[in-house]
């Protein structure tokens, strides 16, 4: 994956890829080699970004129909796979990720929120009310959508294009214009989509996409920045919190989906193969790096033993390794920062009195890959559900599994947590599949699976795992002002 020749990703305003002053290396967590430099946006970039977004307010964007806009994202959805490849390429360059994942899942999905939203907004349905009047002739209320302004979007690392499209998509559909920042961990994705943007015939000013850190940096004056009418985040719950308080005097709209520490839950008359194979996907995917990963797992008592050797052997078959190699399961960490936040979390454990069932530290590979950013999957049990190991988001390949005996008692348990995003529960007993989803108290349950949801239903979380719900209408009522009309007839 090195390059002799690192490229540089450049800012996308008003229709031109323009550069900045200032610049930072985007670093591939494989092999530690050098993927591009990219161009880290000042206070004077933003500032231009945010003026060609609210200028294009004003423009041609401003007189699209809803079918005309819908008939774009279309387009916007072609031009990503006629270079799916190439997606695929800059999402696993700079996650590590492996292939099969890119191609099935993130550009995929990429490709599907554009058409998703598309469609939505085309045929999003209003509220329309007759009402009596004192003189018998009655009036006639009805609601109508307006764009919201200029939203501005802040995406995550760990799915980059998944979950960059997911709010830009809706946001274009409902006649908004952004100005986006995708994390700087991973930028080339969001690059290659600012090209599609601008071939599809998206109008200059409509996308705009800067690069650059959180704190002091692009994102922080982005989240500041008088211009932005609306603002959307996904990322870690302190950051949400930090936003938050720097848009409360402007009083903004705001969607946060924020940090978990999510559970699973197997029952007792669960299918045991089922719930094993769940949970491994639920712990491991994209080396533990998605927010809705179940790094606690409750396991009735009758079944734990069993359970947890079965764990243990599977986690020792993953197959950790290269993101273009046959076969494996788990790639890096997404930096070498975030990899020595997880080991700390490792060491911890053991400080905090778990039982190491396997992993706990970094493969040695005897090539490339050990200047990567790569650690064990790793599987403990022995905790209280106090520790700091099990009510703490760790943000990596691990889980840990702890015993209970009743519905009662597991439902007190998970709802424990200061996190309320999704909860994955596995029984055959479908009244009970009912009863309990109805007291967890998360976002999203999940019964017999995980990381299936239908585009058209709500997502979001509740207590530190986010505010607001987005997905469906619920993005389109985001995205939108939602305005009465009422005619006196």
């Amino acid at each position: 994956m090195k390059s002799d020749t690192p490229v540089l990703l450049r800012h996308f305003i008003n229709g031109e890829f323009v550069t900045s002053p200032a610049e930072f290396d985007n670093i591939c967590p494989v092999d530690g080699s050098l993927i591009s430099t990219v161009c880290e946006a000042d206070r004077q970039t933003v500032d231009i970004a945010v003026a060609a977004a609210r200028e294009a307010l004003k423009g041609p964007w401003a007189g699209m129909s809803v079918q005309q806009r819908s008939q774009l994202l279309h387009k916007v959805a072609d031009g990503i796979q006629a270079r799916f490849e190439e997606f695929v390429a800059a999402e696993v360059a700079d996650t590590g990720r492996p292939v099969h994942q890119a191609r099935s899942l993130d550009i995929a999905r990429g490709i599907a929120n554009f058409r998703t939203f598309a469609d939505l907004a085309s045929t999003a349905n209003t509220d329309a009310y007759e009402m009596p009047t004192a003189d018998g002739l009655g009036a006639l209320n009805y609601t109508v959508r307006k764009p919201v302004g200029v939203v501005g979007i802040i995406s995550p690392w760990n799915l980059p294009l998944l979950l960059f499209t997911w709010k830009v998509a809706p946001a274009l559909a409902c006649g908004n214009t952004v100005v986006a920042k995708p994390s700087e961990e991973s930028p080339s994705s969001a690059t290659l989509l600012a090209e599609v943007m601008r071939d599809a015939g998206i109008p200059p000013g409509v996308f705009n996409l800067i690069h650059g850190l959180g704190a002091n940096s692009a994102g922080e004056f982005l989240t500041r920045h008088p211009g932005i009418d609306a603002l959307t985040f996904t990322g870690e719950s302190r950051t949400g919190s930090t936003i938050m308080k720097a848009v409360a005097d402007g009083v903004k709209e705001v969607s946060f989906e924020l940090g978990g520490k999510n559970a699973a839950v197997v029952f007792e008359d669960a299918d045991f193969d089922a719930a094993v194979a769940g949970v491994m996907r639920s712990s491991f995917t994209n080396s533990g790096q998605v927010c809705l990963c179940s790094e606690r797992v409750f396991v009735h008592s009758s079944l734990f033993d069993r359970f947890v050797t079965a764990i243990r052997q599977k986690t020792e078959a993953l197959k950790i390794g290269f993101p273009h190699t046959d076969g494996v399961d788990m790639g890096p960490l997404i930096s070498h920062g975030h990899r020595d936040k997880v080991l700390s979390y490792y060491r911890l454990a053991l400080e905090e009195g778990a039982n190491l069932i396997t992993g706990g530290g970094v493969p040695y590979f005897g090539d490339a890959r050990d200047q990567g950013a790569y650690v064990q999957p790793t599987v403990w049990t022995g905790l209280s559900d106090e520790a700091r190991c099990t009510s703490e988001e760790i943000f990596g390949p691990v889980c840990h599994i702890a015993p209970f005996d009743t519905e009662e008692e597991i439902i007190q348990r998970v709802n424990a947590s200061k996190y309320g995003l999704a909860c994955a529960l596995w029984t055959t007993n479908l009244s009970r599949a009912h009863r309990v989803s109805r007291q967890i108290h998360v976002g999203l349950v999940w019964v017999n699976t995980w990381y299936l949801r239908d585009l058209r239903t709500p997502f979001g979380g509740v207590k530190l795992s986010g505010l607001g719900r987005e997905g469906g209408r619920y993005s389109l009522d985001f995205y939108s002002d939602i305005a009465n009309i009422c005619i006196k007839l």
